[in-house]
């Protein structure tokens, strides 16, 4: 019997597996093997070159500068996007005042905000770059001129400054993310009992022994997920940088990102072995801050 039910899940499996090796390992084994070549991208042909493109990976400047600048942002973005989404979830779910039959509610209008905060999911991140791009044009752009209408003389090149560059890649990316942790947290905050939290209430807890003793530590489990998630995305940036920024990565590699780096040494100077040694690096970096998050945030699981 136990041999039967063993062979029903293998037939179950096998097209899944086989799938996920043939379209998600495999390319990963390929790319590892085309890292060690001196492949042009160009052509059919490519020579063996060992751990030469490694090597020279780790005494390039601008790899360096790449990386800290993604360093930047798995630092800052997931902060940043977590507290606020926090924050505006909590607002939504349980910070409003007591009503008619509801001891615990969100702020008035909490359904309207929610459909706010995540409208820039449904916009494409090719769109959140153009427009964006456009809000931060200097001589025209939106946020130049609405400082100009409340009486602040302001010409300031955005994108064109190194020095707020990147913190304004940052500030786009926060806007684009943080409507969908509004939503997970929205979701995960829904399903703790209210009786929990009207017991604390009746004990005279304000909100923000309400957050912090209740809310924070019943869905610390959605929020690692999602600083898994926003590490995730901070690695890339590319498609932002690439459309958003001048140069593109500028001014003089302000905003060079890896995954940018890469595609600029793959395709526009054809050293696609180099590029994707790049992409094998960014591999194991990110593996790496999956492991370790998940490893240094776990903590005893809340029942409720």
């Amino acid at each position: 019997m136990r041999h039967g039910r063993n062979r029903f899940i293998v037939s179950f499996l096998a097209a899944p597996v086989a799938i996920y090796l043939i379209f998600v390992i495999w390319p990963y084994v390929q790319a590892i093997g085309l890292s060690m070549t001196d492949w042009s991208g160009l052509t059919p042909t490519q020579d063996f070159t060992g751990f030469a493109n490694y090597i020279r990976l780790a005494h390039d400047p601008v790899f360096w500068l790449s990386l800290w600048h993604n360093v930047i942002l798995l630092i800052v973005l997931p902060l940043i996007t977590l507290t606020l989404g926090l924050f505006f979830a909590f607002m939504i779910n349980v910070g409003g005042r007591k009503r008619k039959n509801q001891t615990v509610a969100g702020v008035r209008g909490s359904k309207l905000y929610q459909v706010v905060y995540f409208f820039p999911q449904v916009l494409s991140i090719t769109v959140i770059a153009v427009l964006w791009g456009a809000i931060y044009n200097p001589n025209n752009g939106a946020l130049n001129s609405g400082l100009r209408a409340i009486g602040i003389p302001s010409t300031i090149s955005w994108l064109s400054d190194p020095k707020l560059a990147l913190g304004c890649v940052i500030a786009v990316m926060v806007w684009w993310q943080v409507g969908f942790y509004v939503v997970l947290f929205s979701a995960g905050m829904s399903a703790i009992p209210d009786e929990i939290y009207e017991a604390v209430l009746l004990d005279g807890a304000n909100r923000f022994t309400t957050f912090f003793k209740i809310t924070f530590p019943l869905i610390w489990d959605t929020i690692q997920t999602g600083w898994v998630y926003l590490g995730i995305i901070a690695m890339d940036g590319f498609a932002i940088v690439q459309i958003m920024t001048n140069g593109p990565g500028g001014p003089d590699g302000a905003t060079t990102v890896v995954p940018f780096y890469l595609w600029d040494s793959a395709f526009n100077h054809g050293q696609a072995g180099y590029g994707i040694s790049m992409g094998v690096a960014m591999l194991i970096v990110t593996l790496l801050f999956a492991v370790l998050t998940l490893r240094f945030s776990r903590r005893e699981r809340i029942e409720f």
